[in-house]
């Protein structure tokens, strides 16, 4: 199943947030996004049916390999863009939303070139 850039959005937000706590819950998801319960609530469940992520009993989003793998590749495209970006003069807040709308976009092969040539630069 393609995975849109919602719910790709959805898989980062559950990353970022189980870096910096234990257990996180579809509230937290709508919290950090900014979105509905029930938003929240639908994409959990479509997440779920593909597969990306499991919910324990205690409610607890917990993400699956495959998840995992989507949510800290959008990830590590949203950081690097964000850090160019600012690096080229971008303000920190334009750069992290512009990032976020670049990380869905971008192909694997340009990523993977930025990345390249940036590597020396972005340390």
């Amino acid at each position: 199943m393609r995975l849109q850039e919602s719910g790709e959005m959805y898989l980062e937000a559950i990353y970022v947030l189980s870096k910096n706590q234990k257990f996180v819950r579809s509230i937290d998801v709508s919290e950090y996004l900014g979105y509905s319960k029930p938003s929240v609530s639908r994409a959990v469940g479509l997440l779920k049916n593909g597969e990306y992520i499991t919910v324990d009993s205690d409610g607890g989003l917990n993400l699956t390999d495959s998840g995992r793998e989507i949510a800290e590749k959008i990830y590590e495209r949203h950081t690097l863009l964000t850090k160019l970006l600012v690096m080229v003069g971008v303000s920190e807040e334009v750069a992290a939303a512009d990032a976020c709308r670049l990380e869905h976009a971008i192909s694997d092969e340009s990523f993977q070139a930025i990345k390249r040539y940036t590597q020396d630069i972005l340390k």
